[in-house]
């Protein structure tokens, strides 16, 4: 065998996937999707094959040829809890396709499935997530990016109902019997209460890129090219449809500094607040956290990221998730370029300057492990989400930013879209990135120690604080915290959520319980209804022992289901002793049903590891 990715059973020594025609059956009552997938290799193959799986249930392998016939298959006996299950498949001679039927768990871990009483509409909800390696919980296949494929997409759903996908919506129609080969008896898949939504991504994409949802999900147009969709009524469509007015001029801008932008459409879906991230950069269709709308106009800071990474991500796309820098120092770097365009230059150096204190922060969350802060770590048996975190950001980041100081803007943004141009539509890893590197910009390995960004620990020298009059200006606030002085009324008049997170990023930690409530009394923190803000605060508050502030951790740990507040809010609860890790351990049994599988599991690894 001659694996190809840390996290997957693909042999590269087999031909993999090129194509998938799925048909999906939504069975909200059983919270499972009974499924059939016609696969199609990217060569012949004759003898063994295999795909990854987790908890999914296989009924039948059969060839596609005239007179089709079973094709022996197996999954193996015991599940790795990292990879899952491998399906082993015995093909018959050259075989170029074949079909599967299965169905997929209430457990799935790329699944959410919320019922009515848990969604503004009413109405029962689904929706995916296969970042990191969570599209084998969906569909069998080879979950790896190095293998991109093109797929359709039959979703048969109540009719009440309405579905979006990350590809071209073809249309929207009655179910058909010849539609779903399989994947469920033709009296379910054609009931009469029931529709298909028909979708086809002509553009190759690495798995974990698969997305849709289901359920009252309505519109608003924000541009010729752009739309956002919303689970609920007008009141949450009209707010992000202000929050992202200006999503036009930003792919204007993105095509401007990369490139064209091969997507076709650029839309949006604000999901559930269950939903475990910021932002998910589905192509044609970016998932957002309702959380981004903070009615200032900020959260087009999170859709500027996803942006980004319609070229930097899906365009190229890191080859196993140990080059994910490649995916995210490149978007974080474009995403300030296209901010500094839109908002200016000193809004991007606050972006900066906040990247800067995320990555020196991680530097004492992996103090006991520094292999995950290199820029390409090695993760071999690591689940890619136990060890999420700011480092392939941020380091990533600086390191193309101390690139570009050497060399100059104007031949970096040369660099840059020659780059894409010549990988678009490939997943590359680290070592191809450094020889395109070294080619196009000869000497640079004599000018930057190319090794110490790559496989060293920690951050390296050179990398760069930020440099603005802003920033210095509210760290150096952040400075007199300690002696009992706040900033004033004037000084923060104009002061957004950006600099408030900011400000509260750089205050020490060893701060007494007296400060954290005086500050409170008088600028409100722990109820902005910016969470950034609301739970930098609350992580400053708990080690203090403010149990005044119980309360607004309990509400915001229930009501957002994003990781990057469950992770320092049960972190902070969990590191304490007696009442607050009571407290988190009670939250957590009361929300778990709430949070989506891969935020649960990440709740229940802190409780476990301060337990």
């Amino acid at each position: 065998m001659a694996p190809v990715d840390p996290h997957s059973y693909t042999d590269g020594a087999h031909p993999v996937t090129s194509h998938l025609a799925l048909a999906f059956y939504l069975d909200f009552s059983a919270s499972a999707i009974h499924a059939s997938a016609l696969v199609t290799l990217s060569a012949p193959h004759s003898g063994d094959i295999l795909l990854d799986t987790r908890a999914l249930a296989v009924h039948s392998a059969t060839t596609t040829t005239d007179a089709p016939s079973p094709i022996p298959f197996s999954l193996a006996a015991d599940a790795d809890p990292v990879l899952g299950t491998a399906l082993t498949l015995t093909l018959p001679p050259n075989t170029s396709s074949f079909l599967l039927t299965f169905s997929t768990s209430p457990a799935a871990s790329a699944l959410q499935w919320l019922s009515p009483p848990q969604t503004a509409s009413a109405l029962p909800f689904v929706f995916s997530q296969c970042q990191s390696i969570h599209a084998r919980s969906v569909f069998p296949c080879h979950d790896t990016p190095a293998a991109r494929i093109t797929y359709s997409l039959l979703l048969n759903v109540p009719a009440q109902l309405s579905a979006v996908a990350a590809a071209r919506h073809v249309s929207r129609r009655d179910p058909a019997s010849a539609d779903h080969r399989g994947a469920c008896d033709d009296a379910l898949w054609c009931a009469p209460d029931r529709v298909v939504e028909e979708f086809e991504m002509a553009q190759c994409v690495p798995p974990y890129l698969f997305a849709f949802a289901a359920g009252g999900i309505r519109c608003r147009d924000l541009g010729p090219r752009t739309r956002v969709y919303a689970e609920g009524g007008d009141t949450l469509l009209d707010e992000a449809a202000r929050e992202f007015a200006g999503v036009e001029d930003m792919v204007k801008v993105g095509e401007a500094l990369f490139g064209p932008y091969e997507w076709e459409r650029f839309d949006l879906l604000v999901l559930p607040p269950s939903f475990p991230y910021g932002g998910m950069e589905n192509p044609r269709m970016v998932f957002l956290t309702p959380t981004v709308i903070k009615g200032d106009s900020a959260g087009a800071q999170v859709v500027a990221h996803e942006l980004a990474h319609s070229w930097t991500g899906n365009l190229i796309t890191n080859k196993t998730n140990e080059d994910f820098w490649l995916n995210e120092g490149f978007t974080t770097y474009a995403e300030r370029r296209i901010v500094e365009v839109v908002q200016g230059e000193e809004r991007a150096a606050l972006n900066m300057g906040i990247g800067w204190r995320g990555l020196n922060r991680m530097m004492e969350r992996f103090k006991d492990n520094m292999e995950f802060t290199k820029l390409k770590p090695k993760m071999a048996g690591i689940d890619p989400d136990d060890v999420y975190s700011e480092v392939p950001y941020e380091k990533g980041f600086q390191f193309l930013w101390r690139i570009e100081r050497q060399i100059g803007r104007p031949a970096f943004d040369e660099f840059l879209k020659k780059y894409i141009a010549t990988f678009k539509f490939q997943s590359i890893d680290t070592e191809t990135f450094l020889e395109f590197l070294k080619a196009n910009v000869p000497g640079i390995e004599n000018q930057i120690d190319l090794q110490l960004w790559i496989e060293g620990t920690g951050i390296p020298p050179d990398a760069m604080e930020p440099d603005s009059a802003t920033y210095k200006k509210i760290c150096a606030l952040a400075a007199e915290f300690k002696s009992g002085k706040f900033p004033s009324e004037e000084e923060v008049a104009d002061w957004s959520g950006q600099e408030w997170e900011l400000y509260l990023e750089n205050l020490p930690t060893d701060v007494e319980a007296s400060q954290v409530t005086a500050l409170d009394e008088r600028y409100r923190l722990s109820e902005s209804r910016d969470y950034e803000v609301k739970v930098a605060f609350l992580q400053l508050a708990i080690p203090t022992g403010c149990r005044c502030y119980f309360n607004e951790v309990e509400k915001c740990l229930k009501q957002v289901g994003r990781m990057k507040y469950l992770r320092p809010l049960y972190s902070s609860l969990a590191r304490c002793s007696g009442e607050e890790k009571i407290l988190a351990q009670r939250i957590f049994s009361e929300a778990h049903d709430f949070y989506h599988p891969i935020a649960r599991s990440v709740a229940e690894s802190i409780l476990l590891k301060h337990g």
